[in-house]
């Protein structure tokens, strides 16, 4: 809706008042999910690379950084960080010596396994406002719009989560 409650008339105010909607929304369930994290033992760009290890398994530093948007400095920073706390470790490729894995130890799986579910309970009463079927619509929705705004800005490729 525009400022005054109407519903935004032309093509373009629809896709401004989207964009502001959607800002104000990642701003505000991202906010929450930020105080869960940092109420626990780790900060979030550390949760952030234990998630994806936890979810998605072994990756190179290239994929999680890909995957968590970090910079490569800002991320081998907080890979030696937990590299340095034994919740990862580097593992060489067995087929190509100038790669090496990121892997979860057995304390790192220990602590996703202990702290995931209170986040993810966080996040499910964060997005509590939608229905299961508006989520899933939501979902489709967003990841549509994303994947178009790739094409069109020749930006970053995205991989499905």
């Amino acid at each position: 809706m525009a400022r005054n409650g109407r519903i935004p008339d032309s093509e373009q105010d629809a896709a401004l008042k989207l964009w502001v909607v959607l800002s104000r929304a990642h701003e505000a369930v991202g906010e929450l999910a930020k105080l869960d994290i940092e109420r626990g033992e780790l900060s979030l760009t550390e949760f952030a690379v234990l998630e994806v290890l936890h979810h998605k398994g072994d990756l190179t530093a290239g994929d999680v950084s890909e995957r968590v948007l970090l910079q490569s400095g800002s991320l081998t920073y907080v890979i030696n960080k937990l590299v340095g706390r034994r919740l990862i470790a580097r593992k060489a490729c067995e087929t190509d010596r100038r790669l090496a894995y990121l892997h979860l130890t057995a304390s790192g799986t220990a602590l996703m396994k202990r702290i995931w579910p209170g986040h993810a309970a966080v996040i499910e009463l964060a997005t509590s406002g939608l229905s299961a079927a508006e989520k899933r619509t939501a979902i489709r929705l967003l990841k549509k719009m994303g994947l178009h705004a790739v094409v069109v800005v020749g930006g970053p490729g995205t991989k499905s989560t």
